[in-house]
This record gives C-alpha cells, sequence and structure tokens, in this order.
C-alpha cells in the first residue's frame, strides 16, 4: 500500500505555522499546525474538539465561506486540516487572520448542545482560547 503524501513528510522537521500542499482535484489543503509534532506539547482533546466547532463556524460563515470544503483536527493533536478551493495562501493567511479573533471572541462553543453533537461533554472553551491566541501569534509573524 502506498504512503498518503502526509505520512511522506518528516514530521521532525515540521514547524509550527501555515503549511500548503499542493492542490488535489482542485482541492488545496493547509495544514494549520499549532504544535511542533513530537515534541510532547499537544492540544488537549477538548480544547481541540472546541477549536473544531468554533472555527469551523467562523470560517463556514466568512466572506470566504462558498471556498471552505472542511476545517478539522488532526488525530496527532498537534493543529488542523483546512482544505478549500480557489483559496491561494496569502488569501488563506488573511482569511484566518480576520475569522480567529472572530472565533476568540464567542462566548460559547457553537453546536455544543446534546442534541447538536456526538460528544457534548468534551469541550474546553477558555483552553480552546488559549490555543488559538497563541496560533494567532504565530500567524501574525507570518507576511
Amino acid at each position: 500500500m502506498e504512503k498518503i503524501p502526509s505520512f511522506q513528510k518528516n514530521h521532525n522537521l515540521l514547524q509550527v505555522g501555515l503549511h500548503m500542499s499542493a492542490p488535489q482535484n482542485g482541492v488545496t489543503t493547509f495544514d494549520l499546525r499549532f504544535k511542533k509534532p513530537n515534541a510532547g506539547d499537544f492540544i488537549t482533546p477538548d480544547a481541540l474538539h472546541s477549536i473544531e466547532h468554533m472555527l469551523a463556524t467562523v470560517l463556514r460563515n466568512s466572506r470566504k465561506k462558498d471556498n471552505i470544503v472542511y476545517f478539522g483536527p488532526m488525530g496527532c493533536r498537534t493543529g488542523f486540516y483546512l482544505l478549500t478551493v480557489g483559496l491561494d495562501y496569502g488569501e488563506t493567511l488573511d482569511l484566518l487572520k480576520e475569522s480567529i479573533p472572530v472565533a476568540l471572541s464567542l462566548g460559547e462553543v457553537p453546536g455544543a448542545k446534546r442534541e447538536e453533537c456526538g460528544n457534548y461533554l468534551a469541550h474546553d472553551l477558555e483552553g480552546a482560547k488559549r490555543e488559538l491566541a497563541a496560533y494567532m501569534d504565530v500567524l501574525n509573524g507570518i507576511a
């Protein structure tokens, strides 16, 4: 069986930041790397879950909502994948710089009620906000 592209990257060399993969079938995958892989510092499961709800909601309500295919967590808990159509690196960086402050302003995790979520008790709004604020600092360091 062939290794998928994300497993072909040397994760020991990956750094925190925003990384873009070559488009496949018109879809571009962005790696929102919040944490350095294999460094022992991971996003907690509850914060990861909350960020997924928060940022997915904001992105899918943004001015670029028609360009968003998917936003979700990495199983390794070091970041998220954002799949887009028709957005280049600069546009995606700008969109994230606009969207994260909106997510940080939320007073609750969207879609976190029992009838809306399959694991509604596993959320951490404050932990999610800490991780999002730290990632925003990373994005602000990217020109």
